[in-house]
């Protein structure tokens, strides 16, 4: 079967990812603006698109079925991968932390918000009175959204500073700069690799630059000539451990209660009790009917916020209407989507067998054999239209695993 790769981008920096890929057996498929560059001849198939066209990249790679899509030394071409990862089910980060590894604002915010050390900014965008901002000199000033020291200026004064700001912004995508505190010193990078929320420390690499005003990189020192000890807070600072999140969920008969606890804070619980219409009366959880308690149950699934997370539930529709399965289904997807988070449920309502809901692969059958044995297989292999209504199809019988019902004979007096 062949293995088809999308790779975004086809310059010198992309060129030993497609060698590596090929030599690996898969099929590479690169896309990047036409410019004659080494990884258009390097591919197996190229494709002349821009590497911000994430929309179109994602319906050629629908049409292809890729089975991964990456990219190495491209800050711009993250975005993009990410995008068609998410939106194919594919291996890759959330956008969420894409756009915080990718924009400097949201970057400086996420380091704020976890208090990691970082030099001040202002956003500064088409509404920014700039004369009004209260500025220590020298500052610096960049373009939120690109790398490599593109439309990057220090400043020592106010005289240049719209100037610097608007060719910060035209140099960026979402035309916005940030204006930061200027920090003197020596210029490092730390190479880190980060997994499933555990982070690995590679390399402090000291930085070449041309120095002010533009701060060009020309060359890299790797490892940095550095002390332990620096190595050792460069670790700490920034693999250091955040406060711990708990929170759960549980009934009794008399009400609804939600716990949650965040680091060494006393835990905050919540109690939720019903009221009918204009009823004078609270209704204890026994007096609800078992589909409002079995929704209360399910709950959680919708309210946790962790990553990595497997629920198991057996007889999901249990007590509920069919419109409401489908919408906690469709809820599910919706508030997880950028979480790796699964529910396994079996179930015996067949009009939840919906297309729009749950890719084919994602649909599996439980068969009866006639000496008690179970099969299990998935609807992918009947290769149906995505336009066909399955449920019809289930009942008639066309991808089995239905009731096989027998005559019984009852005798009186046995």
């Amino acid at each position: 079967m062949e293995k088809n790769l999308a790779i975004i981008g086809a310059s010198y920096l992309q060129l030993p990812l497609i060698e590596k890929a090929k030599e690996m057996g898969y099929t590479t498929h690169v896309f990047a603006w036409k410019a004659n560059d080494v990884g258009e001849e390097a591919a197996d198939k190229f494709y002349p698109i821009s590497i911000i066209e994430k929309e179109e990249i994602l319906e050629v790679c629908k049409k292809i079925g890729i089975c991964g899509i990456c990219s190495i030394a491209s800050d711009v071409a993250v975005i993009t991968v990410n995008y068609v990862a998410e939106k194919l089910g594919l291996a890759g980060n959330k956008i969420e932390t894409t756009g915080k590894c990718t924009n400097k604002h949201l970057m400086r915010e996420a380091f704020e918000n976890a208090g990691d050390p970082s030099p001040k900014s202002i956003l500064v965008d088409d509404n920014t009175k700039l004369d009004e901002l209260q500025l220590e000199y020298p500052v610096i000033v960049k373009p939120t959204d690109r790398s490599g020291s593109r439309g990057i200026f220090k400043l020592e004064n106010p005289l240049m500073l719209k100037e610097a700001v608007e060719k910060a912004k035209n140099e960026g995508f979402e035309n916005k700069a940030l204006i930061e505190e200027y920090a003197k010193g020596q210029e490092y990078s730390v190479e880190y690799i980060s997994y499933k929320g555990n982070h690995h420390f590679l390399a402090l690499t000291l930085k070449h630059t041309t120095g002010a005003p533009y701060f060009i990189e020309t060359g890299h020192l790797e490892p940095a000539p550095v002390e332990e000890d620096v190595l050792e807070k460069v670790r700490n600072s920034i693999a250091h451990s955040r406060n711990p999140h708990f929170r759960m969920s549980g009934r009794s008969d008399k009400c609804f209660f939600n716990i949650e606890a965040n680091g060494n804070d006393d835990p905050k619980i919540t109690t939720i009790k019903l009221t009918h219409g204009k009823s004078i009366y609270d209704f204890e959880f026994s007096d609800e009917s078992d589909g409002t308690r079995r929704l209360f149950d399910l709950m959680d699934m919708l309210l946790l916020k962790r990553e990595d997370v497997v629920f198991v539930v057996d007889e999901l529709e249990r007590s509920l209407h069919p419109k409401l399965t489908e919408h906690f289904l469709e809820l599910f997807s919706e508030l997880h989507s950028e979480r790796k988070m699964q529910l396994i449920f079996t179930t015996h309502e067949a009009s939840i067998m919906d297309q729009r809901l749950f890719r084919r692969d994602e649909i599996w059958f439980i068969e009866r054999g006639e000496q008690g044995n179970s099969r299990l297989y998935s609807l992918d292999r009947f290769k149906e239209r995505y336009d066909k209504v399955l449920s019809k199809a289930y009942l008639e019988g066309r991808y089995g695993a239905i009731p096989a019902f027998k005559k019984f004979r009852f005798r009186e007096g046995v």
